[in-house]
C-alpha cells in the first residue's frame, strides 16, 4: 500500500530585506514548508486574502509600515493562525503590542538558525494542538469526563461524588491542592457533566500571562485602548459565555484586577479596557490554587471578599502520597495509555520499579508519576518496565541513599527537572521540555536562570521576563 504523504505547511514570510527573505528560503527549503514571500504590507494583505496559511512570519519594520498591521490582518482572517514577529530592534513595548495582537513568538535578528526553525515548528505544533483540542472537546462532550479521574481511594471517591453532586449547579467552585493533583481534570468533569457541556470551556492560567496583559486578555479591549491595540478583542471571559471559565492559579491574579473580577461575579457584566459599554455574560466560574489563600489574605495579597465569593463550594484534591494503592492503579493506567500511544506492548512493572513507586513520596503528584511512566515506556526495551527504565541518566546514590542537594538528587522534583534539561535540551524545544516536565515555560526559564543553564542566543519572550 502506498503511504499517503503529509501535507506541507503553507507559510507566508513578510520582509522588505531581500537578503533576509533569501536566507529564510534557504532555511525552509528542505523542510515540510510551502513558502510565499511578500516585501510589503500591501502584498502581504493580498496574499492573506487570496490564500490560507498555517504560519505567518513578518518583520516589525516594513519600510514606512509596521509588521503589526500584518498580524492584525492575519488574525482578522484566521484568528487561529500563528504569527512570528522578527525585528532588529529590541523593544518591550513592541513585544507587548505584538503579543496583544496574537503573535506566537517574538524573535530578535540576527537569529540562531536552529532556534528559528524550532520556533516555526513549535508554532505549527501549537496550531495543530489547538485544532486537536477542539476535536477532543467535542469528543469529551459525548463521554463521561469522570473516567479520566482514576483511583479507588476514599479521597478520590469523595472527589467523584462531589462532581456528581455539584456539576449541575452554577455555583462557583474553588479547587485547592498541590500542583499535579488533577485540579484541571475536576474542572473538566464539572463542565462536561453540566448543562453547559455544549458551551465552551475556557482555561486560563493566571500565573502564565504577563502582568501587563492580564486585564486585556481577561476583559478584552477596544481598538486604540492602549499602544498597539490596533484591533479590539472580546476577552476570555466573554469567550466563555454560556460555558465555564476555569481560572487556574487564581492566587496569581494581580490585586488591582481582583476588584474588577469580583464585579463580574456579582453583576455578570464585563467592561473591556477602554470601553464605555458593558456586556452581560452567563459564565460558570471554577477556580483553582495550590496556594494558601487565607495566608495570602493575611499578607494583603488576596482580597477576602473575592475569596469567599469564589469559595461557595470547595474541593481539596488529595496528594498522591495520601492515596495508598492508587499509585499502582495510576501507574498501570499510564502504562496502558502511553504504550498504546506509541505502539508498544508493555504488560507491567518489575518488582524494583513497583517498590519504588510505592515508597516515593511524589512531591509532583499525579503529573510527576505520569511524566515518569511516559519516559520509562519510551525508553523500555522489553514488555515489563525495568527500574533502569525510570529515566535515561538518572542514577541513585550508592545504597539507594539520596543526596542532600535537591538539584543533585535524581528522585527530587528539582533533580528530575535538572536531569531532563541536561538530557533533552538539545533534542527538544523549550515548549516541549516544559510539557514533558508538566511545568510552565516561565517556571522552566526561572530554573534555567538559577542554574546558569539558559540557552545562548534564545529570544526570551515577554512571558519569560514577566
Amino acid at each position: 500500500m502506498t503511504a499517503i504523504a503529509k501535507r506541507k505547511s503553507d507559510v507566508l514570510v513578510v520582509d522588505d530585506d531581500a537578503g533576509i527573505r533569501v536566507g529564510i528560503e534557504l532555511l525552509l527549503a528542505d523542510g515540510p514548508f510551502d513558502v510565499t514571500y511578500a516585501a510589503t504590507v500591501t502584498l502581504a494583505r493580498e496574499a492573506l486574502y487570496a490564500n490560507s496559511f498555517d504560519l505567518v512570519i513578518t518583520d516589525l519594520r516594513l519600510g514606512a509600515d509596521s509588521g503589526l498591521e500584518v498580524i492584525q490582518c492575519a488574525k482578522e482572517i484566521d484568528a487561529s493562525v500563528p504569527v512570528i514577529l522578527m525585528t532588529s530592534f529590541s523593544s518591550l513595548e513592541s513585544a507587548i503590542a505584538a503579543l496583544r495582537l496574537g503573535a506566537s513568538e517574538y524573535i530578535l535578528k540576527p537569529f540562531n538558525n536552529d532556534e528559528f526553525l524550532h520556533a516555526c515548528n513549535r508554532a505549527l505544533d501549537e496550531r495543530r494542538l489547538r485544532q486537536e483540542n477542539v476535536a477532543l472537546r467535542r469528543k469529551l462532550r459525548k463521554s463521561q469526563a469522570r473516567k479520566f479521574m482514576v483511583g479507588e481511594h476514599a479521597s478520590m471517591k469523595r472527589v467523584m461524588d462531589f462532581v456528581r453532586k455539584v456539576a449541575a449547579s452554577d455555583a462557583t467552585v474553588m479547587i485547592s491542592g498541590e500542583s499535579g493533583t488533577g485540579k484541571e481534570l475536576v474542572a473538566q468533569a464539572l463542565h462536561f457533566e453540566s448543562p453547559r457541556a455544549e458551551g465552551p470551556l475556557v482555561v486560563v492560567n493566571c500565573g502564565a500571562i504577563p502582568s501587563e496583559l492580564v486585564e486585556s486578555q481577561l476583559f478584552g479591549h477596544v481598538k486604540g485602548a492602549f499602544t498597539g491595540a490596533v484591533a479590539g478583542s472580546e476577552g476570555l471571559i466573554r469567550e466563555a459565555n454560556n460555558g465555564t471559565l476555569f481560572l487556574d492559579e487564581i492566587g496569581e491574579l494581580p490585586l488591582a484586577l481582583q476588584v474588577k473580577f469580583l464585579r463580574v461575579l456579582e453583576d455578570k457584566q464585563v467592561r473591556a479596557v477602554g470601553a464605555k459599554d458593558v456586556h452581560s455574560v452567563d459564565v460558570r466560574i471554577v477556580a483553582a490554587t495550590n496556594k494558601d489563600l487565607k495566608a495570602a489574605i493575611a499578607r494583603g495579597e488576596f482580597r477576602e471578599d473575592l475569596y469567599y465569593r469564589l469559595n461557595v463550594l470547595e474541593m481539596k484534591m488529595p496528594a498522591l502520597r495520601e492515596r495508598g494503592r492508587d499509585v499502582d492503579i495510576l501507574a498501570r493506567h499510564f502504562i496502558e495509555h502511553f504504550a498504546a500511544k506509541i505502539g508498544k506492548k508493555i504488560t507491567g512493572l518489575d518488582n524494583e520499579f513497583s517498590d519504588f513507586i510505592r515508597v516515593y513520596d511524589w512531591p509532583g503528584n499525579v503529573r510527576e508519576l505520569q511524566n515518569l511512566i511516559e519516559r520509562a515506556v519510551i525508553l523500555a526495551d522489553g514488555e515489563v518496565l525495568q527500574y533502569a527504565d525510570l529515566a535515561e541518566g538518572l542514577v541513585i546514590g550508592s545504597g539507594g541513599s539520596l543526596k542532600t542537594d535537591p538539584t543533585e538528587n535524581p528522585l527530587s522534583v528539582e533533580g528530575y527537572i535538572k536531569q531532563v534539561v541536561i538530557n533533552f535540551q538539545d533534542k527538544l524545544s523549550e515548549v516541549d521540555l516544559a510539557d514533558m516536565l508538566g511545568i510552565g515555560r516561565k517556571a522552566l526559564w526561572m530554573r534555567r536562570k538559577r542554574w546558569g543553564m539558559l540557552r545562548q542566543g534564545r529570544a526570551v519572550d515577554a512571558a519569560d521576563e514577566a
